[in-house]
């Protein structure tokens, strides 16, 4: 595996490799790697020739209040990690590569970043589009990656790629869980032994609450059920609960499908976020 700091090296590797007739697969991370990251790079490994992974804490996508200072990160295991995945590069910058002195250009989607977590999170998803952005100009991709446990976030960065006519393929790879169901996350690293005796909890309660919309259609008292026993646990408190339209992230009255359960809590300090997808 090839390490790369600055961006001229990796890109001038990358076009080498593009006018051999070879197929680039990336997977953007910021890093403290667990098996979900893992499965995208498998599964880049399978589709492309080259599969590029960056490891980068993106300043701009933290609110003012958020965890950007104590984000987990261990840079030595994750190198160790993608080397026995045999990726091919990695590309970890520091702030001054990615953000130059004088930077004043972001990338921003609107409307589908005005709800779910974009509705918490004001200026997140244009930290996000604009790293991304970045990103797959340095990379230059056939294909990018990205887990659906962040699916608002995929779906942001589809919408970024179709409108500004980046030549990509999105590929949004399924949730990957801990054995008693909660989703993978590096800020599960934050839950004390206590809290993450309760963090499955979220995703089992998300399913009985998507049974009873398939039973009985009515959304509005199956997401306030979902909220009440969510916020009977010990230490929970909802961000939010919503069936979407999976397509769109439109609020739904009704089960239809393609519909999308989605819901953030937070547990004690750590903000968790998981859904559920039926197409």
């Amino acid at each position: 595996m090839e390490i790369f700091r600055d961006i001229t090296s990796l890109r001038n590797r990358i076009k080498k490799d593009k006018l051999e007739g070879k197929k680039i697969g990336f997977v953007p991370t910021m890093g403290y790697l667990h098996e979900g990251h893992l499965s995208l790079v498998q599964q880049s490994k399978k589709k492309a020739d080259i599969t590029v992974v960056s490891i980068y804490v993106n300043p701009i996508q933290f609110g003012p209040n958020e965890d950007l200072d104590k984000y987990p990160r261990d840079i030595e295991r994750d190198e160790k990690l993608l080397q026995d995945l045999e990726v091919d590069y990695l590309f970890y910058p520091d702030d001054s590569i990615m953000y130059p002195e004088g930077f004043q250009t972001y990338v921003e989607v609107v409307n589908l970043t005005d709800l779910l977590c974009g509705k918490s999170r004001p200026g997140h998803f244009r930290g996000v589009t604009t790293v991304v952005a970045k990103l797959f100009n340095i990379v230059l991709p056939d294909i990018a990656f990205f887990g659906q446990k962040d699916y608002q976030q995929a779906l942001v960065i589809k919408r970024m790629v179709n409108d500004l006519n980046f030549p990509l393929e999105i590929e949004v790879c399924p949730i990957v869980r801990e054995h008693d169901g909660l989703a993978m996350s590096s800020r599960n690293a934050y839950l004390s032994e206590e809290e993450r005796k309760i963090a499955p909890n979220f995703y089992k309660t998300l399913q009985i609450g998507m049974e009873k919309a398939r039973e009985s259609g009515n959304l509005m008292e199956i997401k306030s059920w979902i909220i009440g026993e969510l916020e009977g646990l010990a230490g929970v408190k909802v961000d939010y609960i919503e069936f979407v339209d999976a397509n769109t992230l439109e609020k739904l009255d009704k089960y239809r499908k393609p519909i999308l359960l989605a819901g953030a809590i937070f547990l004690g300090k750590t903000r968790l976020i998981d859904n559920i997808l039926e197409k």
